[in-house]
């Protein structure tokens, strides 16, 4: 079944299969973890180096391999018509380009580049047209302040949102040193602040650590500090190993969204980072407990979903690779639902449309999408299809829930009868 619905006693996602012999694992056919360790430990030695000395490299290929993306060209979000030139006092301070910054936060503009309000509505901004990528300036370990009585610490790195699949997985296996999956859970819900039901999230804590621990599984989730990736992240800290080895909390993260992400800016660096953000601020900190961030820029400030398909497509990268090279099994994957908007929706049809269909597991009891999209595997488990009265009282439901007029209310209707379309797939 594509599509569970869990309320009460945690699950076992999947045994998974047993660890490979160390050392043992390829990737692109090409020998991984210790047994490259060990290659360049031996390549250092024949030429009468050390293997420390060989970090510089490692710094290199990183920035050589991975770009940040910076907006070139201001293009007014606003609509208002006033003519103005771009020393204008009004466009200064307080006009934003479509990127989310004002004129003077552009690190660079090109020549040229002022599009005026009156033809503004003539243009869209997009990522191909109107940022640069250039090498990046933020990567390393973040050691977290505050955190936690023992000490937290994450490698991360800063890279353009159209980053190649082939590099990136290469970085966290090789240089990151992760051990390759034998299953990815992807987290999806709620991305600001929602209660939990003590009971619910024993259950989701207890079940989503047991999962990862006894398959060698990689969680992704947002990466901050609030929604349900604070939930995965108090999961981590109450039932997680102590062991940084074998903790796989991977944030793929919006840049232009992270509190202080100025902070980070450095080359092969450890960066000290709070986690306590501003209430006033519309950007999130990051998780203490997470074990690895990929920071996805767009070129983009406080806004989200650039990161979307990038987390999107590496997913279904690391599913395409083998468990191992003499098992045609390729890496299994599970999506995780807790509570979560309207967005939620089109992510479960998205995983349960694939082919193969990816698993979607849904917490019940945790509001909004999670909760509806349990009350509708319910309603139609027998016949598939609800009475008119009771499609009735769903689309009132939806609104509820939501907040949103009937129009939409319709839409995320039909989102939910499509994602039970694929329940048996």
């Amino acid at each position: 079944m594509s599509l569970s619905v869990m309320c009460g006693v945690p699950k076992v996602f999947g045994r998974g299969p047993k660890p490979c012999p160390e050392g043992d694992l390829l990737y692109d056919n090409q020998p991984c973890e210790q047994a490259v360790r060990r290659g360049r430990e031996a390549e250092a030695e024949r030429e009468g180096g050390s293997f420390p000395l060989r970090m510089e490299s490692r710094k290199s290929w990183i920035q050589a391999t991975f770009y940040k993306r910076e907006c070139v060209k201001f293009l007014p979000a606003s609509r208002d018509h006033h003519g103005c030139s771009p020393v204008c006092h009004v466009c200064q301070n307080l006009v934003r380009c479509c990127c989310g910054r004002l004129i003077g936060e552009h690190a660079e503009l090109e020549s040229s580049s002022w599009v005026p309000p009156s033809s503004a509505n003539e243009e869209t901004w997009s990522v191909a047209q109107h940022t640069r990528a250039s090498p990046t300036d933020a990567f390393g370990s973040i050691d977290f302040q505050g955190n936690t009585k023992r000490s937290c610490r994450a490698k991360f790195v800063r890279l353009s949102c159209d980053a190649k699949l082939d590099q990136l997985l290469c970085l966290m296996l090789r240089e990151w040193n992760m051990v390759q999956p034998k299953l990815v859970i992807s987290v999806h819900g709620g991305t600001e602040n929602f209660p939990l039901h003590p009971r619910v999230g024993q259950t989701f804590s207890k079940g989503l650590i047991r999962a990862a621990e006894t398959t060698g599984a990689w969680i992704l989730t947002d990466g901050f500090n609030t929604g349900v990736s604070m939930y995965v992240g108090d999961a981590v800290k109450v039932y997680g190993t102590h062991e940084r080895r074998k903790r796989n909390i991977i944030g793929v993260t919006p840049w232009g969204l992270i509190e202080n992400h100025s902070d980070l800016i450095g080359r092969d660096v450890l960066r000290h980072y709070q986690t306590l953000g501003n209430p006033l601020s519309k950007r999130s900190s990051l998780n203490g407990l997470h074990s690895h961030f990929l920071l996805v820029d767009d070129g983009t400030l406080g806004k989200s979903g650039g990161q979307l398909e990038l987390r999107r497509n590496l997913e279904r990268h690391i599913h395409r690779q083998r468990i191992h090279p003499r098992l045609a099994q390729r890496v299994p994957m599970v999506c995780v639902v807790v509570e979560g908007g309207p967005p939620v929706l089109s992510t479960v049809l998205d995983y349960v449309s694939r082919s193969p269909p990816a698993p979607v597991i849904v917490f019940e009891g945790t509001g909004r999408a999670a909760d509806l999209l349990a009350l509708i595997h319910k309603q139609t488990a027998v016949d598939r299809k609800l009475d008119a009265h009771i499609k009735e009282d769903f689309l009132l439901r939806i609104q509820g829930v939501f907040g949103v007029a009937r129009p939409e209310a319709s839409q995320l209707f039909s989102l939910l009868t499509d994602c039970m379309e694929h329940r048996d797939a």
